[in-house]
């Protein structure tokens, strides 16, 4: 028999620490090889570890939501072996400021230690005062022969319809009081369920991911935020039209591939609003390809699969990926490299959506666009009053590079494409 230690391997890209995330395996458990141990997260990205030996689960180290470096030991398992076909080693022996693992045993018991005497018998406790009972519907009246309450007390009775003398007064001298009139009401027991306790969850994985990154991109970039509202009148009556003619097999069409078609063909003429802003050397790159940032609700938390050199893409295709990287995000299948490398995002929350709303910037990108809620108005136009369909879109920006001025031109460009659809595929 021999100990099999499992380190955490080197998962590339220079990651040097992994947080654990999810443990499937506890000390005593038989494993066979291949079978899953724990989930670790580096950055986004959660990968699953798997034993590359069987064995019995002897150790494990690191708790959820710790942090360990790559070449730490994270498991130690009992296999069998000669020493050449399995990694060896013997038992670490325990540090000197290192409480051994597992339960402390009790200390023997002292043989020569002095009996302990019986305990005094307890003194008995003085008999509590007796506690008044609550007096009877038929207690104490006033001099005018009704139930003792105060003035506001019997005109909430009377606006429920209550005979107060059928209403026990748990008050001074029998008095009626506003809570025996609620507790009257549900038989005896208060109408609503009291709430107590306090339930502490430790953050972790992607939602610690997702709050040192938040943290970290509002502290370091100064957004500015712009709303705009776009008459989607136009576009919504050809989606309308498109939708109902699609083929079999194509997805259908949102609000989102139009407005990554317009970003598209916005951007040439923005083209530090599709870009990196490296803060900490002071360069700016800005990117000829559109790779734009989808944010995705997940029940893991929040993540940004991407849609991959949108400019090649027509409204079908575009819709296709998002479909395609939406639920891969959300069923926890999508790649590292399928969440990483935006250069300008989109966040939606779809019908829900407010009527603004304030969005972060996805760090190191310099924008960020955010549709909002359809909502229809009554308009006057040429003397006649018509419905319309107007959405606003909020977007942010990152002001160290991005002027108020610029902001403004870029949403009105996009606004100008949204409202006329006809100009999103225009050469």
């Amino acid at each position: 028999m021999g100990t099999y230690k499992f380190r955490l391997p080197d998962i590339g890209e220079g990651v040097a620490e992994a947080e654990v995330t999810a443990w499937h395996v506890k000390v005593g458990d038989r494993i066979e090889e291949d079978d899953p141990l724990c989930d670790v997260m580096t950055d986004k990205a959660t990968v699953d570890m798997t034993s590359p030996v069987g064995g019995t689960i002897s150790a494990l180290h690191g708790e959820v939501g710790e942090m360990k470096p790559v070449g730490s030991v994270l498991v130690e398992l009992e296999v069998e072996g000669d020493g050449n076909s399995v990694d060896e080693v013997p038992a670490p022996a325990t540090a000197p400021n290192e409480a051994p693992e597992g339960p402390t045993p009790p200390p023997a018991e002292d043989k020569a230690a002095a009996p302990t005497p019986a305990p005094a018998a307890p003194k008995p406790a003085p008999a509590p005062a007796a506690r008044r009972p609550a007096p009877a519907p038929t207690g104490e009246v006033d001099h005018a022969g009704f139930p003792l309450a105060a003035p506001a007390t019997r005109r909430r009775a009377a606006k429920l319809g209550i005979d107060l003398a059928k209403v026990p007064g748990t008050g001074r001298n029998g008095r009626v009081t506003p809570d025996d009139i609620e507790n009257y009401l549900g038989g005896g027991d208060p109408r609503y369920a009291t709430r107590g306790g306090v339930e502490e969850i430790k953050v972790i994985g992607l939602r610690r991911k997702i709050s040192e990154r938040m943290e970290e991109t509002w502290r370091r970039i100064p957004h500015i935020t712009y709303v705009e509202e776009f008459d989607v009148t136009a576009l919504e009556d050809l989606r309308a039209v498109l939708n109902a003619s699609r083929e079999e097999g194509q997805p259908k069409l949102t609000f989102l591939p139009f407005l990554v078609r317009a970003i598209v063909k916005t951007v040439p003429d923005f083209p530090h609003i599709n870009a990196h802003y490296d803060d900490d050397t002071g360069v700016l790159r800005q990117h000829g390809a559109v790779h734009v940032g989808i944010a995705t609700a997940t029940p893991a938390g929040l993540m940004v699969p991407v849609v991959r050199h949108a400019e090649q893409m027509d409204a079908w295709a575009t819709a296709d990926e998002i479909t395609r990287l939406s639920k891969a995000a959300r069923d926890g299948g999508a790649s590292r490299e399928e969440l990483s490398g935006s250069t300008i995002t989109i966040t939606s929350l779809g019908p829900i959506g407010g009527v603004a709303t304030t969005p972060i910037i996805n760090r190191p990108e310099t924008a960020i666009v955010g549709p909002n809620k359809i909502i229809e108005r009554l308009e006057r136009r040429n003397g006649e009053i018509v419905t319309r369909k107007i959405m606003p879109v909020s977007s942010s920006f990152d002001h160290r590079i991005v002027d108020g001025y610029e902001a403004a031109q870029f949403m009105q460009a996009l606004k100008r494409l949204i409202e006329n659809p006809a100009l999103l595929y225009m050469t």
